[in-house]
């Protein structure tokens, strides 16, 4: 049975309170030796409470997406088990409803497997909006998590799409990957390990790309990401600011690493963002999180701000007064912390004849090559 199954969650709801109803008729009837009722009367209070932090268990990781599967709650490969997996660098996505489809994938060039689900925007499939590319905003998700903390947790689809619909937020395609499918490396490489960076800047790029009309160029993709998704939300921008253009964060981890994700002292202070946003990396970037909140403090914001130099732009930090590490801190910033995204996304726009813009490897100036156009269909919408 799921993890997150609905007959799980109330299977352990009724396992609750059939221990509640059991301790509550066998209290006076319990027999034996005074030790024995004693021991007895223990167990049935020790079920009892068993099943009820069962209950509040299922129920937070229901809402926040917490884990996936038992696998992945027990911190063994992430997989899906309702997907198959295909061969590496090919990809199945299978609509989830309300827009949303979902696919395995095996990086060709990170030889990383995780699951990635797309939302398109209603507009995708409007006549007016025929033939043209969508920008594309990748969701990161906090560690622990899974993609699915978006939706659930963030409401994001909904949220967004509302924005979408008062013109607040261009029309753009979400896009919700695994960030730690070979376990958490602050969404760094790890030399001889999992190449992460690789995974979400590459591989997961290149199947949108190629699945979906999306924009090619870096001024049509942004990153948001929460805890240790925002971390990483401003920390690859600046790696790649050939792929991405823009980052939001909300509520990041330290932004000089954690040694117990990452041992290495000389691959923390490399992918630090403080000392990245000194490289002149033309994105732009915007850190969101409370003055309440003990997990990310505003002096890394304000850090990030200063460490900048041109054409880096760090905007003034987004810092509300109250609230904690979670997703209702996190859905009242989104029309400020969106509405800025927006200024620095593309809109959607039809492709540069005769096709769209191929987008060169990481750490290369070679010049964009032209593509053929995107076939007839592109996705599976």
């Amino acid at each position: 049975m799921s993890l997150t199954s609905d007959w799980l969650f109330y299977t352990v709801i009724a396992a609750a309170l059939a221990a509640v109803m059991v301790t509550l008729s066998a209290w006076n009837w319990v027999r034996g030796p005074r030790p024995v009722r004693w021991l007895t009367r223990l167990l049935m209070i020790g079920m009892c409470q068993a099943t009820a932090v069962a209950v509040l268990g299922l129920w937070v990781n229901d809402n926040f997406a917490l884990y996936s599967s038992w696998n992945d709650l027990l911190g063994e490969p992430a997989t899906d088990d309702n997907a198959p997996s295909g061969a590496t660098g090919t990809a199945v996505f299978h609509d989830l409803g309300d827009r949303v489809s979902t696919a395995e994938y095996r990086g060709p060039r990170s030889r990383l497997r995780g699951r990635v689900l797309v939302w398109t925007p209603p507009q995708y499939d409007q006549p007016e909006y025929r033939g043209e590319r969508f920008p594309v905003i990748m969701l990161l998700h906090g560690v622990p998590g899974t993609p699915q903390a978006w939706i659930k947790g963030g409401r994001i689809t909904t949220e967004l799409a509302e924005m979408m619909r008062k013109g607040q937020l261009a029309p753009a395609i979400l896009v919700m990957p695994r960030v730690d499918p070979g376990g958490n490396t602050d969404c760094a490489d790890i030399p001889r390990g999992a190449q992460t960076a690789t995974w979400l800047s590459q591989d997961v790029r290149n199947l949108i790309i190629s699945h979906f009309r999306a924009i090619g160029d870096a001024s049509g993709w942004a990153m948001a990401g929460d805890s240790t998704g925002g971390l990483c939300a401003i920390t690859l921008p600046l790696r790649y600011p050939a792929q991405f253009a823009t980052g939001l964060a909300f509520s990041p981890d330290d932004f000089h690493g954690d040694p117990d994700v990452v041992p290495s002292r000389t691959l923390r202070r490399l992918n630090d963002p403080i000392r990245l946003a000194g490289t002149g990396a033309p994105v732009a970037l915007l850190v969101a999180t409370s003055r309440r909140d003990p997990s990310s403090t505003p002096a890394n914001a304000r850090a990030l701000v200063d460490a900048a130099k041109a054409p880096t732009q760090v905007a003034p930090p987004l810092i509300v007064d109250d609230g904690g590490h979670n997703w209702g801190t996190w859905r009242a910033m989104y029309p400020k912390a969106f509405g800025w995204l927006n200024t620095h996304l593309s809109p959607p726009r039809k492709p540069a004849a005769p096709g769209a813009l191929s987008i060169p490897r990481p750490g290369t100036t070679e010049p964009p090559q032209r593509r053929q156009p995107c076939p007839s269909v592109c996705s599976p919408h």
